[in-house]
């Protein structure tokens, strides 16, 4: 027979083990519990025998034999007497409210060595399955409460014997309501552990089933698809939001991936196809100075291609979360003025004013050869987008300290990028916004910079100007680095 497949979860194991071992605990519990309230009522009925007894020996030392006699007749009629009994030396009941004892109590003097059956007179067998079924309404109850006792056994002188003793009736109806009590309470608390395993499990097994499903279209092929997220903010939660951070990781990967070999195909394939013309021109020309000048020009444009693949190569590392580039303590200040004098005679040439705002003492954790070459690409686009867009083409470098980051600002007054659409595509590999593509440049410089910003917990934006463009380019800020 097969078992349902609810049955064949880990969580309806677990719950069946824990049952089992609920239960082997309940039983021992209420084992413990009654044998506990036995032993107890025990003792304090045998502290009452001591009692009587005691008392019984003060009257026989006052009065004797017949003062004895009269106490024990006065005590056995009363309501919920005692065991009263005294008897000759051979055993025979002389006196007392006890008609027939079990065989052998008179025997040994002292406590008696285990509970003892007895009859009480006028209490035939005819009432006492009367009365069980009177009180308990069965007849399984007369075993129940048959007639037990404990007695103490004592020796007079003269050698009499007198026995105390007091009826069990009471301990083990107690012990009887004290283990029905408890079996009751454990039924219904493994009654109510069972419907909440049922009902919370089939809620559990509901959400690992969606879960599954989501996953069965994920690996279809679906990647936007994500599992469900119920907001109870449980470990099923917090595992479906680690989740869907991950595939919408995977989903970037695969998408910049893609974007990378459709722009791989279209932009490398003009000077590919131009090495090609030049090389094949080259068979051409007779002269050695011209052979020089071909190959000269062939290891320009393969040098251009080496540096947009390294780019490619880069970007895709940093992008990923993993590189050998090592951070430590970069000096900000440093390296931007570095590169603001590099590009200042290029500035210069093209016309364009390049103003730099760059205080002093300002350090940040990170990579410097990284920051070097992010930068760069920053402040090449400005000058090179903004010569000859006005009368007075100018790009100003502005560093400065921000609450909780170090902000680097690179601003030029160029014809910007006024649609917020463009702005957001202009940091994406090989995106060039400008038609013509007149202006030299493979597409992947702001891209760069994104992923090194990126790779150092910082932010890359884009802000229109009027006129202009205004690139700014966030550094965490952390204390050790200032």
């Amino acid at each position: 027979m097969r078992l349902p497949a609810s049955l064949k979860t880990t969580a309806a194991r677990l719950s069946a083990l824990y049952l089992l071992l609920f239960g082997i605990c309940a039983v021992g519990l209420v084992f413990y519990m009654t044998a506990l309230s036995v032993r107890m009522l025990t003792s304090q009925t045998q502290d009452t025998i001591n009692e009587e007894a005691v008392g019984l020996a003060n009257a026989y030392q006052r009065g004797g034999l017949p003062l004895l006699v009269r106490t024990i007749e006065r005590r056995s009629r009363q309501p919920g007497a005692n065991l009263y009994l005294i008897a000759d030396p051979n055993g025979r009941i002389l006196s007392g409210n006890v008609e027939s004892l079990e065989p052998g109590v008179l025997d040994v003097e002292g406590w008696t060595g285990r509970p003892f059956s007895y009859q009480r007179y006028g209490d035939s067998s005819v009432e006492r399955r009367a009365r069980a079924a009177a009180e308990m309404e069965t007849p399984q109850v007369e075993s129940e409460l048959r007639h037990a006792a404990i007695a103490l056994v004592l020796r007079l002188p003269n050698r009499m014997i007198v026995l105390v003793g007091r009826d069990l009736g009471e301990p083990e109806r107690f012990r009887v309501v004290v283990r029905r009590s408890l079996v009751a309470a454990l039924g219904v608390m493994a009654l109510g552990g069972l419907l909440i395993w049922f009902f919370v499990g089939r809620h559990a097994l509901r959400r690992i089933d969606s879960v599954s499903e989501a996953s069965r279209r994920i690996m279809g092929g679906d990647l936007t698809g994500r599992l469900p997220v119920s907001g109870a903010g449980d470990e099923f939660d917090r595992l479906s939001e680690n989740l869907n951070t991950m595939l919408a990781r995977i989903a970037d990967l695969n998408e910049g991936l893609k974007q990378v070999s459709d722009n791989i195909a279209h932009d490398l394939k003009t000077p590919l196809t131009r090495l090609r013309n030049r090389a094949e021109a080259a068979l051409g020309k007779r002269d050695g100075a011209d052979y020089r000048e071909a190959l000269e020009a062939t290891i320009a444009e393969s040098d251009q291609l080496i540096r947009t693949f390294n780019a490619i190569l880069m970007i895709s590392r940093l992008e990923a979360g993993y590189s050998a580039e090592q951070t430590a303590k970069v000096d900000l200040t440093e390296v931007v003025r570095g590169v603001a004098e590099l590009y200042e005679p290029v500035a210069e040439e093209m016309g364009v004013a390049l103003v730099a705002d760059i205080p002093d003492g300002i350090a940040v954790d990170g990579n410097r050869e990284l920051i070097a070459q992010s930068v760069s690409n920053v402040v090449d686009n400005a000058i090179k987008y903004s010569a000859g867009a006005n009368a007075a083409p100018k790009v100003v470098v502005g560093l400065e300290r921000r609450l909780g980051e170090v902000e680097l600002r690179v601003t030029d007054n160029g014809p910007g990028i006024p649609d917020a659409e463009d702005r957001k595509r202009a940091t994406e590999r090989f995106v060039r916004l400008e038609q013509s593509r007149s202006q030299p440049g493979s597409g992947l410089g702001l891209s760069l910079a994104k992923a090194v910003m990126k790779f150092h917990g910082g932010k890359l934006e884009l802000e229109p100007r009027e006129p202009g463009l205004s690139v700014v380019m966030g550094f965490p800020r952390k204390e050790d680095a200032q």
